[in-house]
């Protein structure tokens, strides 16, 4: 036979569609639904870091983390409104930084309290803007 019969994986392919459903997601979502999306990818890479914590994974383990790390400083951070002139901005810029710190310690020391402590908060202010502004239809 000259072509070999290659059919990908099942994890593949369930990475895959997942993968078009978030980039479905995002292309669709108004600005709002975009920081709820910011916060749900930020903690399920807390969430993966975490495992790979428990395993012993090192390099999965930096990988989730520094992820998580990108979705809070490159994301969120930069959705912010000038933190400069809005008092709210400034108090969530620092926030972030503090989450952002948590996380650095974490991967650093491999301390899953850390790890934690950044979800929790990510918890509170994802429900928090859920409630107050990215309300389901």
């Amino acid at each position: 036979m000259a072509y070999a019969s290659r059919r990908p994986d099942a994890t593949y392919s369930v990475r895959s569609y997942k993968d078009v459903g978030l980039e479905t997601q995002v292309l669709s979502a108004s600005p709002e639904r975009l920081i709820s999306l910011l916060y749900s990818g930020a903690r399920v890479a807390i969430g993966q870091a975490r495992h790979h914590l428990e395993e012993g994974n090192i390099a999965e383990r930096a990988k989730a983390i520094n992820h998580a790390m990108r979705l809070v400083d490159e994301g969120l951070k930069q959705a912010l409104a000038n933190p400069e002139e809005d008092k709210l901005a400034a108090n969530l810029d620092s926030l972030y930084d503090y989450i952002l710190r948590q996380l650095v310690n974490a991967n650093i020391k491999s301390d899953a309290a850390a790890l934690e402590t950044a979800d929790r908060l990510l918890a509170d202010l994802q429900e928090a803007w859920q409630t107050a502004v990215d309300r389901p239809a």
